[in-house]
């Protein structure tokens, strides 16, 4: 079965984009999120369209409404809902509601801005099957993410990554491990760009894996993405990615797309 999630499909970028405090600097439009959680009692609302590509396959979220909130200090609540897609080889294209997806971020460690040490995260993440499974808009099953993120900030620069594990176990799907890296650098006061690399481990009992949400015959997935965020005005900003798979490229991802628009208040 199809292994769909938002967080693999936009946040394929998901998650939880650039997602942070203030203006963004992490998060989506990667799928590698970060640990840096919205600011106490602000929100931070992406609306996204996301498609990925391959062998005569189409799938994608389109709108998709990622929506996070500051319930705590140092703690962010997350709700991601969306209309998906998914058009198969000589299929007509299916719309509808998506899985529903729900989270939340705890930041237990802050970052030294004069040292070493980084922030750290547990931001776990719960997929629930609120899409139609016979028509590839959804998993058909309930599914956790269990993720550690961590970043650093260097000058201009910025790294984070991490990853976790998929409880995945349904049918002859399995529990699989996802991880990934960005590394970012501050362009310009408003432009912020940098890449992304990321790798699935095989998610199926046959040892396929789902790397961009689309079936494949490979063992695992590996992909990458180059993006990034433009400060449109205070509390507003344009996040950008695009990318491809490294590994069984015809099969899981020829191309893949993200775009949205980011207002936090």
């Amino acid at each position: 079965m199809k292994a769909f999630s938002l967080r693999s499909a936009a946040l394929l970028a998901l998650g939880g984009g650039l997602t942070a405090a203030g203006p963004a600097l992490a998060g989506p439009p990667f799928v590698t999120d970060d640990p840096e959680p919205v600011e106490y009692h602000g929100f931070e609302i992406n609306s996204a369209y996301q498609e990925t590509d391959a062998r005569q396959i189409r799938n994608g979220t389109g709108p998709l409404f990622d929506i996070n909130y500051g319930v705590l200090p140092d703690v962010q609540a997350h709700v991601g809902v969306a209309m998906s897609f998914y058009q198969g080889p000589g299929q007509h294209l299916a719309y509808g509601y998506a899985d529903t997806e729900v989270g939340v971020k705890y930041r237990f460690v802050e970052e030294d801005a004069h040292g070493w040490r980084p922030q750290i995260a547990l931001y776990p993440n719960l997929e629930i099957p609120t899409g139609n499974a016979a028509l590839g808009l959804g998993a058909g099953y309930t599914r956790a993410f269990l993720p550690l993120w961590v970043q650093k900030s260097f000058g201009d620069w910025t790294a984070y990554g991490g990853g976790g594990y998929w409880l995945n176990r349904h049918d002859d799907n399995r529990n699989y491990w996802f991880s990934g890296v960005v590394v970012q650098r501050k362009i310009t006061e408003r432009l912020s760009l940098g890449p992304e690399l990321f790798h699935l481990t095989a998610n199926t009992v046959g040892g396929a894996s789902s790397a961009a949400i689309v079936d494949t015959n490979g063992k695992a997935a590996t992909g990458f993405n180059f993006g990034g965020s433009y400060q449109i005005s205070e509390g507003s900003a344009l996040l950008f990615s695009a990318g491809r798979g490294l590994q069984d490229v015809a099969a899981t991802n020829t191309f893949s797309t993200y775009l949205a628009y980011q207002l936090t208040f």
